[in-house]
């Protein structure tokens, strides 16, 4: 029989609360997870943390996708897409949660489409662009390690929410890194010019970087009472990764000064650079657009 729209054939027969193409039907990886609050816990707290992790899984999400069609190779945007999609999927059970945890029962769409800038508590490496792929994978390599540090203390969390998600990202982000540290030797130790691009690219990454493990007083609070993770202490861990790596690709750590991360100055503190605005325009375009439209 004829259809009149794609979105027609695609759910031909389909049971309408399980819809593949619409990230939908899926197993809920919070099934059999306990979602009260952790005794003794702020749920303000618990919820600021959540947008921290929330909001860098966001916005690195759409930072890979805006590669797609833009790789090297059609398999590099495949992995690029599903790296964004393991992202996506974290950021949306962590914003979730922050909803959860303040009792304001805001979604994950009132969060990443109806905050403005200063809002945001992404962490300043997850929102800059790329000048080519090269600076993509060196973005990629340090904020996969420090994520995957992060969330692999946090399987262990006193929040069982946290630690479910913690959980599987793991799986997701030690993909995630191994597929960049590859492109990275790979990029370092080939052509004269792939070497360059990727000097180049660590460079503008570098300074991004103490910014990581620097503590904001909800994190050491939450650290304290076993529920999040002090950044400070995944620093040694993250070192000796990236000096395994840039040992493989015969390349060494850039020695450039770093955007200090001064006290109620970045991005944790919605402080953000240039780019973060032109992102957020182009991620919330069509829900502010179209408030409260559902598709």
């Amino acid at each position: 029989m004829g259809f009149d729209t794609a979105y027609e054939a695609i759910n031909e027969g389909e049971d309408p609360g399980h819809r593949w193409a619409y990230g939908t039907g899926f197993t809920d990886p919070l099934a059999g997870v306990d979602t009260t609050l952790p005794s003794g816990v702020d749920g303000a707290d618990l919820a600021a943390y959540c947008l921290m992790l929330g909001d860098d899984a966001l916005i690195m999400s759409h930072r890979l996708q805006q590669w797609l069609a833009r790789a090297p190779e059609l398999e590099e945007e495949t992995a690029l897409a599903n790296i964004a999609l393991d992202l996506l999927g974290q950021a949306r059970l962590l914003l979730s949660r922050a909803g959860a945890a303040d009792g304001s029962g805001r979604t994950e769409d009132d969060f990443a489409f109806g905050r403005s800038e200063r809002e945001f508590r992404s962490v300043r490496l997850a929102e800059v662009t790329d000048a080519d792929f090269a600076g993509l994978i060196a973005r990629l390599v340090a904020f996969s390690t420090w994520r995957l540090a992060l969330l692999d203390r946090l399987r262990s969390s006193r929040d069982p929410v946290l630690a479910a998600v913690a959980a599987q990202g793991v799986r997701e982000l030690t993909y995630h890194r191994d597929y960049a540290a590859q492109w990275l030797v790979r990029l370092g130790d080939g052509t004269d010019y792939s070497r360059e691009r990727m000097v180049a690219g660590l460079a503008a990454a570098a300074p991004l970087v103490p910014e990581l493990f620097e503590p904001v007083e909800v994190e050491l609070r939450l650290a304290g009472a076993g529920v999040a993770v002090d950044p400070s202490t995944v620093r040694a861990e993250f070192d000796g990764v990236l000096a395994t790596v840039l040992d493989g690709a015969g390349l060494q750590w850039p020695d450039v000064p770093g955007l200090a991360p001064v006290s109620g100055q970045a991005g944790r503190d919605g402080v953000h650079t240039e780019a973060m605005g032109y992102l957020l325009a182009e991620l919330q375009s069509i829900a502010r657009s179209m408030p409260g439209a559902v598709w």
